[in-house]
């Protein structure tokens, strides 16, 4: 898995490429990545999924985990652009009613700029 960040006013975008599983480990550099984010006093957080190939359940997990942790330190995590089959998962699972899916950046960026 390869992570990029740049950022665009207040907003950091993390774009993830590759899997999001248990055996490469990928898990818990993603939830590392966002609490190096955090710890550097980046609290709101697009999470761009068009690059994800793969995500096994441990991979979901951390998606929880790593929005629950920006939650509890007075953050947003938003992603965006899940593929098809990363979105079907994530309305199967129901994690669509727990973690906020747009379907491109540009409207994570906009749901951002709304809060405001």
């Amino acid at each position: 898995m390869q992570l990029e960040e740049h950022t665009v006013g207040e907003v950091t975008i993390v774009r993830v490429t590759g899997e999001i599983c248990l055996k490469k480990g990928s898990d818990r550099e993603l939830h590392d990545t966002v609490r190096s984010l955090l710890q550097r006093g980046h609290r709101k957080v697009i999470m761009d999924l068009a690059g994800v190939s793969y995500v096994d359940s441990a991979g979901l997990g951390e998606l929880i985990q790593t929005h629950s942790t920006v939650k509890d330190h007075g953050g947003l995590l938003k992603l965006s652009n899940p593929t098809g089959r990363l979105r079907d998962v994530l309305v199967l699972a129901r994690l669509h009613t727990i973690l906020q899916v747009y379907e491109s950046e540009a409207l994570a960026l906009e749901s951002f700029a709304a809060l405001q």
